[in-house]
């Protein structure tokens, strides 16, 4: 496939009426079963660097996506690893709240964080009542169900968070840490 065939051509002139090729024969002299084996040759080598451009520029676009996706990936990886520094943070905010509810200084805050959060596509992982998934959740204590009829709890059942898990899109930034009924 790689051998190079030289095609050479003697003389070409060019008048007013016609155009001949010297040195060529004509379809209806004995020579011309040559020329035509020539011209298929021509045709098939056509076929070859068509084929070969087609595929380079296959490959030219395959390369240029690969890249694209890469650049995304890794704008998307930088985005999350600064994120994940600001969950201390959003989790020191969120304990305050807790203990001082009525500060109208930390529920500023807590509002201001919660906005950054979303705006840039961080959200909660709701723990809470929700049946134990191990993708968005690490369960780290296991309590009995409650006795009482009232308060029926389902197997495997979140029954506290300890602390909050974060998704960015899709991606689990942090898994919830949380009591499971058993």
């Amino acid at each position: 496939m790689d051998e190079k065939k030289e095609v050479k051509i003697d003389e070409v002139s060019v008048s007013d009426n016609e155009t001949e090729v010297k040195n060529s024969p004509k379809v209806d002299e004995p020579g011309a079963a040559s020329s035509e084996s020539e011209i298929e040759q021509l045709k098939a080598q056509i076929t070859e660097i068509t084929d070969k451009y087609l595929r380079t520029a296959a490959e030219l676009e395959n390369t240029r996506r690969r890249a694209a996706l890469d650049i995304e990936s890794s704008a998307r990886n930088r985005a999350m690893s600064v994120a994940k520094k600001f969950l201390p943070v959003m989790d020191a905010i969120e304990s305050a709240l807790k203990h001082s509810p009525d500060d109208e200084g930390i529920k500023s805050m807590a509002l201001a964080m919660r906005d950054a959060f979303t705006q840039i596509g961080i959200t909660k992982i709701e723990s809470v009542g929700q049946v134990l998934n191990p993708t968005f959740h690490n369960a780290v204590q296991v309590v009995d169900k409650p006795a009482d009829e009232k308060n029926k709890i389902a197997t495997n059942t979140i029954v506290e968070e300890l602390q909050p898990g974060y998704m960015f899109g899709d991606t689990v930034m942090r898994t919830a840490m949380v009591v499971v009924s058993k």
